[in-house]
């Protein structure tokens, strides 16, 4: 088991307490660990079940899902397991017991959650940062696990995460404050064995470029909010009233990649009024050709929309246009564009989805540089910064937008502009 599983974990692979909290850099193995630590207790305890949590259901069928299959695979197992993804579980075969995956985004079905055979009594929320409200971490904790669990089983929950910010209230409640029945473990990759050099070198060119993304990503250290870019931000979903529609509307950001950064695209609401941002989608990936890049926007639903993009790539935009991307505008530069962008959209407060893990990622370690420039500016620095980019290119489009509330009789339906104009939608 040790030479499949490796080491450092010996604690956490033992630990009972009620809650087992582990923090960790990139590669340092901690979600794999935990999925190899499940797959074996589920077969060695006989009437234990797991309910597996992320913040978006839709996100649990390449992490989670993918991680446990990959863990009975490695342990030799996968004959003994039944695996499905409608509905999204996985039956150990000789007991029936169950591994169960719900999202935070359907509170209903996760609140309700239960097995036929044997006791519920253990719960694995992984990337417990996106959780960005600790009352919905409550909500779980008071209905699974729940009831009385004879010895020699009992209850825990696994939280396992990457600590992108110490603001989160993962840090406070569990790492600052632990009760009794708390065991917290901190891990990086420098103990797993497993990685190549070329893994290796990743680290290390990261520790050189970007010091601060090394001390997070790397070491698995708290982010620390000092000097950040953008620091008025909040992992969030926005609930917009429809009474409120009038001030928002959509904008669209693109920053080019190929080899060394990835493309990235960002997409959010801004409401200028109220001075608020909502940024709810994104695709972030290395190595995407401009015809994948036009059919990821397709693919979304964003075609006919205005997207600024990198001024830097005419060629590149004007491939998107032959290939349907019709508005492909090129970003706004000039002599101080990145600090006047960046200092209009800290005006305003930033909610970002759950679901926008890289741009989380960006917006915890985008830091300014530690020496002023020859006018006695300090510029943000100009590593992993590339949503932000695509951010700052469509901000420049929010200037034009002067929301207009809609007339009482437009919301009371008595004006048909289509009527007026002939049937064209305007």
């Amino acid at each position: 088991m040790s030479e499949i599983v490796g080491g450092g974990y010996d604690d956490f692979w033992n630990c009972k307490k009620r809650y087992r909290v582990l923090k960790g850099g990139k590669g340092s193995k901690k979600s794999a660990t935990t999925a190899l630590n499940f797959i074996f207790r589920l077969m060695k305890e006989k009437d234990t079940n797991l309910l597996v949590v992320r913040q978006v259901m839709n996100t649990h069928r390449d992490s989670t899902f993918a991680q446990l299959k990959w863990a009975q695979e490695r342990l030799g197992v996968s004959k003994f397991w039944s695996n499905t993804v409608s509905p999204m579980e996985m039956v150990y075969k000789p007991t029936g017991q169950k591994i169960i995956f719900r999202g935070f985004d359907d509170v209903l079905k996760l609140a309700s959650t239960t097995v036929s055979k044997g006791y519920l009594n253990y719960v694995w929320i992984e990337e417990a940062f996106e959780i960005s409200d600790e009352s919905d971490f409550d909500k779980l904790d008071l209905s699974v696990p729940r009831g009385k669990i004879l010895p020699p089983l009992y209850k825990q929950t696994t939280i396992t995460f990457n600590p992108w910010s110490e603001g989160h209230w993962l840090k406070k409640r569990f790492f600052d404050n632990p009760s009794d029945d708390t065991e917290v473990f901190s891990t990086n990759y420098l103990i797993n064995e497993f990685l190549d050099e070329t893994d290796r070198l990743v680290f290390e060119r990261m520790k050189e470029r970007n010091p601060r993304k090394y001390q997070v990503a790397g070491l698995g250290e708290w982010g620390i909010s000092d000097g950040l870019v953008f620091e008025n931000w909040v992992v969030a979903r926005k609930e917009i009233d429809q009474k409120e529609e009038y001030k928002w509307k959509n904008f669209f950001g693109l920053d080019y990649g190929y080899t060394n950064d990835p493309t990235a695209f960002i997409a959010f609401r801004a409401n200028p009024i109220d001075k608020e941002i909502y940024i709810f989608k994104e695709f972030y990936k290395k190595r995407m050709l401009n015809s994948q890049i036009a059919e990821e926007i397709t693919r979304l639903g964003f075609s006919k929309e205005r997207i600024r993009a990198d001024s830097a790539e005419p060629k590149s935009n004007d491939d998107l246009r032959r290939l349907g991307i019709s508005r492909i505008t090129p970003s706004v530069k000039g002599r101080d564009s990145i600090l006047n962008g960046i200092s209009k959209i800290c005006e305003y407060k930033i909610f970002i989805s759950p679901e926008c893990i890289n741009t989380i990622r960006e917006f915890s370690t985008y830091v300014y540089e530690d020496r002023c420039n020859d006018k006695g500016q300090r510029m943000p620095k100009d590593t992993d910064n590339h949503l932000c980019d695509a951010l700052r290119y469509a901000f420049e489009d929010v200037k034009f937008f002067k929301p207009q509330k809609r007339s009482l009789q437009e919301e009371r339906g008595e004006i048909n502009f289509a009527d007026l104009n002939g049937g064209w939608d305007i």
